[in-house]
């Protein structure tokens, strides 16, 4: 299995542009299934993934009890047991559409709000319902790849914008500016920022919504991550800027509430000027829909209750115990000389780190590093060639405070195995 996980290891790295694109043939899962795939069946040791964002199989998080009284709840009632509409039920829409507006200055209709199944979903509706014949969409890098696969099946053309480490992951403008032209339908930022854990302040966001109404683009804004901010910038929603540009905001329950596998999202129109929502682009959009399969009904009809009545207490204990393991992580990565956080997370659940590849004398690149890790230390660390940065590493540390730190201690044992400095040190 080595020798497969390294050749197609290989195999993508010769065969992708890195400087100019990210490949289009990766996923999360993929690639985490092939570094699992990768450990050492003889060795003894558990298992510590540091690569998938899904904090619900660590006892430390759980969600709301209201989210799982409101499930049953519904489930028990026996009247959630059929379809709903395509675009989800008329509850959960205004719901959705006032829990977002409660941070907005306007106020968003249910008609503005669309039920997906989870956000990865909202992303294929957004670029599907804009795409046409030599169209071209802004995506950050590095990103989320689900993009580049959802575009690659819509035959969209990808221009990729940079994030600044040295900025704290802000918006490259110029290189915005300069890469869009007619045939670009738009620009995709996340925040809380998705591999990186940047939190973008108020005035970088006007100043990108500024830039896209210069340049006559919509902003997609994914947000699934919203709210969950622990450093110094507190979010602000992308809608806030409605007025200014059109928004297309996409979020989730899964990251807020720990509830990744119960596919609850949404796509939700911020255009209080009404630029974008033209009755045509809105019955493409509803057309769409129609050839979907939604959430679960009865998991839609308990979204009011959940976003109703969930107690800020629950998202401030999740808050600290994000805070508090992105510390360690942190602490933990000054110790090992091959990698460098060039930005502390200040949100979401992962941090983006750089390979110091000089200090290792037999890895050739972060697949490497990633893989070779995995056989000898059974820690799953994701390559940033996934998510677009070659030679950097995207590490998750939403897990408990003692998985991270023996996690972060056979990665420094790994550091000093493969260390060209003189016994290692």
């Amino acid at each position: 299995m080595e020798s497969e996980a390294k050749k197609w290891g290989n195999g993508l790295v010769n065969g992708c542009q890195l400087e100019s694109e990210t490949p289009t043939n990766i996923t999360i899962k993929g690639i985490l299934g092939l570094l699992m795939a990768n450990i050492d069946d003889e060795s003894k040791r558990r298992v510590i993934s540091l690569g998938m964002g899904d904090p619900s199989v660590y006892s430390c998080f759980h969600t709301a009890a209201v989210a799982e009284e409101s499930v049953v709840d519904t489930l028990r009632s026996e009247r959630f047991n059929g379809y709903s509409p395509t675009v989800g039920l008329p509850e959960t829409r205004r719901a959705i559409a006032d829990y977002l507006s409660r941070d907005l200055p306007y106020n968003l209709s249910p008609d503005d709000a669309f039920v997906t199944s989870g956000c990865t979903q909202a992303i294929d509706v957004a670029l599907s319902s804009l795409v046409h014949p030599g169209a071209n969409i802004l995506l950050p890098r590095p990103g989320f790849p689900i993009y580049e696969l959802c575009a690659a099946f819509r035959h969209l053309e990808v221009r990729h914008f940079d994030l600044l480490p040295e900025k704290g992951w802000e918006v490259d403008l110029d290189a915005v500016e300069a890469l869009a032209d007619h045939n670009t339908i738009g620009m995709v930022i996340i925040n809380p920022g998705n591999p990186c854990g940047n939190v973008y302040t108020y005035q970088h966001l006007k100043k990108i919504a500024e830039t896209a109404k210069r340049l006559k683009i919509l902003v997609i804004a994914d947000e699934v991550y919203g709210h969950l901010a622990f450093g110094r910038n507190p979010f602000v929603p992308m809608g806030v800027f409605g007025s200014i540009v059109p928004v297309l905001t996409l979020g989730s329950l899964s990251k807020r509430w720990i509830v990744p596998g119960w596919r609850l999202g949404w796509f939700v129109i911020n255009d209080p000027c009404g630029v974008f929502t033209n009755p045509k682009i809105v019955e493409r959009i509803k057309k769409y829909f129609d050839i979907l399969g939604g959430p679960a009904t009865f998991i839609q009809a308990a979204v009011p209750r959940i976003l109703q009545q969930t107690e800020e207490v629950f998202f401030e204990k999740t808050i600290n115990i994000l805070k508090q393991s992105s510390d360690i992580c942190c602490d933990l990565i000054k110790e090992i000389p091959c990698i460098t956080c060039p930005h502390k997370p200040e949100g979401s659940m992962a941090v983006m780190v750089k390979l110091n590849l000089s200090l290792l004398k037999d890895i050739s690149d972060d697949i490497d590093f990633c893989f070779k890790l995995a056989k000898e230390e059974s820690v799953i660390i994701l390559p940033g060639l996934t998510v677009g940065m070659q030679n950097w590493i995207r590490i998750t540390f939403a897990v408990e405070s003692s998985s991270l730190e023996e996690a972060m201690g056979r990665v420094k044992s790994f550091y000093h195995r493969h260390s060209n400095q003189q016994n290692g040190y």
